[in-house]
């Protein structure tokens, strides 16, 4: 059985906002260059819950706690990748950035996003892409 089903990794977003309404968007050392900023994001553990995947991945490249909220994103992505993304409210936590990943951090309003911005967050961002 496990020879002939597809193997998948999954890719797991967190849209992440303050109370003022602003998300939080990262410049990542690792992403091609002009399209460097975009939200925390990285890949599942094996049997990890996907909304896990967000509190860990927030938490090792910011520092800051969130709490997850619903689910704006489910697609196939590239090849043998799934791309999930949810809501999620910032908690607290002191900013302080992996320097391995992350270069620099923003809380952005949502109509001022920086240049390099991935394409997928605007719509994500907007609310424009459901499950």
């Amino acid at each position: 059985m496990w020879l002939l089903h597809a193997k998948f990794v999954v890719g797991v977003t967190g849209v992440v906002r303050d109370d003022e309404g602003r998300v939080l968007l990262l410049r990542h050392r690792m992403w091609p260059p002009g399209r460097q900023w975009g939200l925390p994001s990285g890949f599942a553990h094996k049997g990890e819950d996907f909304r896990a995947t967000v509190v860990r991945e927030v938490k090792e490249e910011t520092n800051l706690d969130v709490e997850v909220g619903r689910l704006v994103m489910l697609n196939s992505g590239l090849r043998t990748r799934v791309e999930v993304a949810y809501e999620a409210r910032l908690l607290g936590g002191d900013l302080r950035l992996d320097p391995f990943e992350i270069l620099e951090a923003r809380w952005c309003d949502p109509s001022d996003l920086p240049e390099g911005t991935q394409p997928v967050c605007g719509p994500l961002i907007r609310g424009e892409t459901t499950p």
